[in-house]
């Protein structure tokens, strides 16, 4: 008996020391998969208990023009954050109260960021004024896991630059963003539009994370760690842009009241130095929190000022497309310096197509100086005729034309340069023939291009043959003073022919000097070249356009300017960019009546016989 309950004892202590030694294995995988396999997992949770984790957004980086002129900066504003781990609902009120909101809009924001993070902080008020902020400060005791941030918004310096639409804007990124992307917090910004958008890895920086230590109540304690484990944000780097101020300024001046666009670039290496698209929106009311009012405005405007016209614009170039158009003829030999063909006021194929050049005999030169259409009809048949539309096309595009360009903005268009594949599927294959192709030697028909194309084109004729990249940022620099060159190279446009470029060049110094561009596009102190053009306007009055590069001999800018509904490009557009030249090149405008000029002129969104005979007594008189 005795043995048998020793055996019993003895099998029972067995039977604790199995549990306890399987409860301690236990205890010590559940320790081991807490402390080492699921560490990633549970030891955020556990700081959470005593350290609030807070996001310290970067000093976005700066942008500035040609000159090294700050022209974007940053400005300090206030934030007030939620951390949802700590923050207790019934402290709505009081924030609602504090903040001056509607208790509802407090539990929506809150709910945001709950949704987004649940232990991390998340902005729920940016830019706070001042006041409202210090009153927060003063009440955190009451309100644990509401925290404050200094960030900073977009400021720009010079008081009188729009460059809306080479800057852009900045805008809170969506949920869908930065969930999608996983590198945005709740309430950060990013680019939506211009060198913002564009350059926003560049610019953007890195974020860093400080660790505070909180009591039960939610209050700041001090830095954890005296700062040991804190990650310092890295400040986004700087952009020095192409932009000429002074120019950039001039040219939203003389764009003020109208519609249409102005591209300035130098020929030599594609640096755009002024771009307007008219009409521009204010950056400074997209800078920080949303105007909703303004921005609801620009939506509606029929103007569409959000539009930008130079890059994303497209239409007929008129006849500053014939300067290529003659460079086409001399090198596939179709023409040469001495051919002359006659003009009797029209020209006749199938139909009767009007010129308003006088009748006469017409070389290239001459047809360049009075812009004469019969000589580019012709033209345009032999090209189209002997040598195909498809090489037409080919050549066009050599230079830019219907297709992208790669300027560092977003939104450029391709625009359009018909091509046999084109009129197949627009006509129908078999359905179209020489009529429909004509008007494309005078830049009519199907031809649709945008401000930045033309303003390439004369750039590569002014700098003899030679394609560049329009580009705005020369330099990026880093935080750590490294710096990254963004110059393209020039590349020979391997058709063309330095001769042949020197009599278009010739012809187009002839239109400035004794053509229609002689009443205000002529300087006494700068040798200009150019081409007018008028643009046929099915629904008002035709588009005015102008093309230029000066000096001729060297030429340091090269601009288009378009301006809708203006008429001729002689009284429209040339004024506007003769004056840009004047200003670029010697530093000062002498010509105060052509700058009055400018500032009068209104374009006609719709015109009459009366108008139109009052803009051929414009151009007759010229000043």
């Amino acid at each position: 008996m005795h043995s048998r309950n020793k055996i019993r004892t003895q099998t029972s202590l067995r039977v604790i020391q199995v549990c306890i030694i399987v409860l301690g294995l236990i205890i010590l995988g559940r320790l081991f998969q807490l402390q080492i396999l699921n560490y990633d997992t549970y030891n955020p949770l556990s700081r959470e208990n005593s350290l609030r984790q807070e996001v310290v957004n970067p000093a976005r980086g700066l942008i500035y023009d040609r000159n090294g002129n700050l022209i974007v900066d940053n400005q300090p504003i206030y934030t007030i954050t939620v951390t949802p781990a700590s923050y207790d609902p019934k402290n709505t009120p009081i924030l609602a109260e504090l903040m001056d909101v509607p208790v509802e809009e407090v539990k929506k924001r809150v709910q945001e960021a709950r949704d987004y993070s649940y232990y991390r902080s998340s902005r729920i008020f940016t830019e706070v004024d001042f006041e409202t902020f210090s009153i927060i400060q003063e009440s955190i005791w009451q309100l644990p896991g509401v925290g404050h941030q200094i960030e900073s918004k977009r400021d720009y310096p010079v008081d009188s630059l729009k460059a809306s639409h080479i800057l852009g804007y900045l805008r809170e990124v969506s949920k869908e963003e930065y969930l999608r992307t996983q590198s945005y917090h709740l309430g950060d910004r990013t680019g939506k539009s211009g060198l913002e958008m564009a350059y926003e890895e560049h610019l953007r920086g890195t974020i860093g994370t400080n660790y505070i230590k909180v009591n039960a109540m939610g209050q700041n304690m001090g830095s954890y760690q005296d700062g040991a484990i804190d990650e310092s944000p890295k400040k986004g780097s700087d952009l020095y842009t192409t932009i000429d101020t002074e120019l950039q300024l001039l040219a939203e001046d003389l764009m003020q009241g109208k519609e249409g666009a102005v591209v300035a670039i130098n020929p030599d290496n594609g640096a755009v130095l002024s771009m307007v698209s008219a009409p521009e929106y204010n950056i400074r009311k997209l800078s920080g929190r949303l105007d909703r009012t303004y921005w609801d405005s620009i939506n509606a405007d029929t103007t569409n000022p959000l539009y930008n016209r130079a890059i994303s614009g497209k239409q007929p170039p008129g006849s500053t497309f014939k300067p290529l158009m003659a460079l086409m003829g001399l090198e596939l030999g179709i023409i040469t310096p001495q051919t002359e063909i006659d003009n009797p006021g029209y020209y006749s194929r199938g139909r009767r197509y009007n010129d308003l050049a006088d009748p006469g005999k017409y070389d290239v030169g001459k047809a360049l100086q009075e812009s004469s259409n019969t000589f580019f009809f012709w033209l345009m048949d032999k090209i189209a005729t002997q040598q195909g539309l498809d090489k037409w096309h080919e050549l066009a595009t050599s230079f830019g034309l219907g297709q992208l360009n790669n300027i560092d903005i977003p939104n450029e268009v391709t625009g359009t340069i018909p091509d046999s594949t084109f009129f197949n599927r627009v006509l129908g294959e078999g359905k179209w023939g020489i009529g429909d192709q004509l008007s494309l030697g005078v830049g009519q028909g199907f031809v649709a291009v945008s401000p930045l194309q033309m303003a390439l084109v004369a750039a590569q004729i002014g700098n003899s043959g030679y394609k560049v990249q329009p580009h705005f940022v020369s330099t990026i620099r880093q935080n750590d003073g490294t710096t990254m060159l963004t110059n393209p190279e020039k590349e020979k446009i391997d058709w063309v022919d330095p001769q042949d470029i020197a009599v278009v060049k010739d012809g187009m110094r002839r239109v400035v000097t004794d053509g229609s561009g002689r009443y205000y596009a002529n300087l006494d102190s700068v040798k200009v070249a150019g081409k007018t053009g008028t643009a046929q306007n099915p629904h008002g009055q035709d588009h005015g356009w102008f093309i230029s590069f000066a000096p001729v001999d060297d030429p340091k800018i090269a601009l288009a300017v378009l301006v809708e509904n203006g008429g001729y490009g002689s009284i429209s557009a040339a004024p506007i960019a003769s004056l840009l030249i004047e200003q670029y090149l010697t530093g000062e405008i002498d010509r105060s009546y052509v700058y009055n000029y400018v500032k009068t002129f209104e374009p006609r969104k719709q015109i009459t016989d009366e108008d139109e005979e009052e803009n051929l007594d414009d151009q007759s008189q010229g000043t």
